[in-house]
């Protein structure tokens, strides 16, 4: 068992309702209208699909749902990994109000539609009404029969993104020559310009202050020399002033310990003047005037001005941008090289003939097993010696999902040639052959619970009956809950659920609940009378559930 219980506030005609579900195949009935499909359409929220405002019943602020399942253990690591408490319960809850904003938890903790999305597939596999017109759409085909298959397209997806780079650059190459060339010649004269510079990365600054120095040497020579004076070398300097207060004060703080804190300043002062001195005197050995230094910055500085202004940059810009003309020329060169183009795409097409011929033994594997197990389901199904095959067609280049294009073909009887389901079969037969492949496809799926909504439209009879007893014997392994309209599958199920609605001052209100068995028989006539009991749609409901 899987799904433990639902519970709904407020959901389109719903108000209150909390239903607890067992194991086994449990039908869903109702009078048309009554809102038997709410449900799931309930729990398809609960998994993350799209919220809209209109799932809130009329004058309420907001609908809520909540699904508790069985906790499977492969989403153990899944969900400590998200940070959701783990239990051997799994709670999903969604909200959503009457402006469409949507709220949603897991196990008590927020979460997104994203999350729910990621553990739906490990609960409930969804089979709906509507699913024989994917039985025409190329792409549904092909991923019913991978889904089927087992097959992993992840290798050839990266081999044919990896081919179709490779493939767009020689073909831009082809194409472009002639521009590329272009570029390719602009850029190398280009270079050449900046080569004659040079221009190293940190060259500018370093230039500017070397050229700053030098062109103020003169006044830098004065300055130090000026400092020096007033500080050490006149009778009246700082350095000579500081010295005789510390001489002066060193006598007397035994005296007067309070000139220990202004003589331990001035002897720090003292100290920061002759250090200073110090470093004026080293700097008034390394300062000349060099005329002819001076002149060789200027004519570099004027280098770098003069290509600054012609290609529009700022003078630090230079060398940075002759790193990315370097780089770019590099690319267009590669773009040039048809050979190395070639030989690069020709190796990504290896891998993806490679990649390609894996999926391919895959699916020619699959197709007839998948042909066979269809096409004795359709025996059962009212569609005796008709015959269900899987066509693939190769073609002429790959595409992301392998070389073929797959295709369903149908026989509706025995020595018929099968062709495209969509030009031979009828609605009615599309409907069983879609149930067909429901029920072979379910039997392989991981999720515990298996959901039908009205599949089973478009048959009736003796095929109804054999379509109940199909799901009944799918519910002997898994949990199963169908939506039907057909007395014959209700009979089929362990439990029975029964969709009615009322009025409730100006509303129509919904409610379902499980039924006992006399309340199911009545409930059988009522289907099998089209909405009306007598005694002999009573009689013949006992017959159905063989009471």
């Amino acid at each position: 068992m899987s799904l433990r219980r639902i519970a709904l506030r407020d959901f389109v005609i719903v108000q209150s309702l909390d239903l607890d579900l067992s194991s086994g195949f449990s039908v869903l009935t109702g009078e048309t209208g009554a809102g038997k499909s709410i449900l799931i359409d309930a729990l398809q929220l609960a998994l993350g699909s799209r919220a809209d405002a209109g799932v809130v019943r009329e004058g309420a602020q907001r609908c809520e749902v909540a699904a508790e399942f069985d906790s499977p253990a492969a989403l153990a690591l899944w969900l400590d990994e998200q940070g959701f408490p783990a239990d051997e319960a799994l709670l999903l809850r969604r909200t959503v109000d009457a402006e469409g904003r949507s709220r949603a938890w897991i196990n008590g903790s927020a979460a997104t539609a994203t999350q729910l999305r990621a553990v739906a597939d490990h609960l409930v596999d969804i089979h709906g009404q509507h699913a024989w017109q994917s039985l025409t759409r190329a792409d549904a085909v092909r991923e019913l029969l991978d889904a089927y298959a087992g097959t992993d397209l992840t290798p050839i997806r990266a081999a044919w993104q990896h081919w179709r780079q490779h493939r767009k650059a020689l073909d831009t190459a082809r194409e472009q020559q002639a521009t590329l060339q272009q570029d390719a010649e602009r850029l190398q004269w280009q270079i050449a310009e900046l080569d004659k510079l040079s221009p190293g990365p940190d060259e500018w600054a370093d230039l500017n202050t070397q050229h700053g120095r030098l062109a103020n040497a003169q006044s830098l020579i004065d300055a130090t020399a000026l400092a020096v004076q007033v500080l050490d070398e006149d009778d009246g300097s700082a350095g000579t002033l500081i010295s005789r207060a510390v001489s002066t004060l060193q006598g007397l703080v035994d005296v007067e310990p309070r000139f220990r804190a202004p003589l331990e300043a001035l002897e720090a002062a003292l100290a920061q003047v002759q250090d200073s001195v110090h470093e004026l005197h080293q700097l008034q050995r390394h300062t000349d005037l060099d005329p002819a230094r001076l002149a060789v910055l200027d004519e570099r500085l004027g280098q770098w001005v003069s290509l600054a202004r012609r290609y529009r940059r700022p003078p630090e810009e230079l060398a940075a941008l002759h790193a990315q003309w370097r780089a770019e020329l590099a690319g267009l060169d590669a773009a040039l090289d048809l050979d190395s183009l070639q030989t690069a795409e020709r190796a990504a097409w290896k891998s993806l003939e490679t990649a390609a011929r894996k999926v391919s033994q895959t699916r020619e594997k699959a197709a007839p097993r998948l042909s066979e197990a269809v096409t004795a389901t359709m025996q059962t199904l009212g569609m005796q010696g008709g015959r269900f095959e899987v066509g693939l067609s190769r073609q002429e280049e790959p595409q992301v999902h392998g070389w073929e294009t797959v295709e369903f073909r149908v026989a509706g009887h025995a020595g018929a040639t099968p062709r495209a389901v969509g030009k031979v079969a009828s609605g009615g037969e599309l409907s069983r052959i879609a149930l067909a492949l429901s029920v072979v496809t379910s039997q392989l799926g991981q999720a515990p619970t298996l959901i039908f909504d009205e599949v089973d439209s478009g048959v009736g009879g003796a095929v109804a009956h054999t379509v109940g007893r199909l799901l009944q014997q799918l519910g002997r392994d898994r949990q199963v809950l169908a939506v039907t309209h057909l007395p014959q599958v209700a009979a089929c199920a362990h439990h029975h659920l029964q969709v009615s609605k009322q009025r409730s001052g100006a509303q129509t209100l919904s409610t379902v609940q499980p039924i006992d068995q006399e309340a199911r028989v009545r409930e059988l006539a009522r289907m099998l009378g089209g909405g009306e009991s007598s005694d002999i749609s009573l009689a013949h409901a006992r017959e159905l559930l063989g009471t």
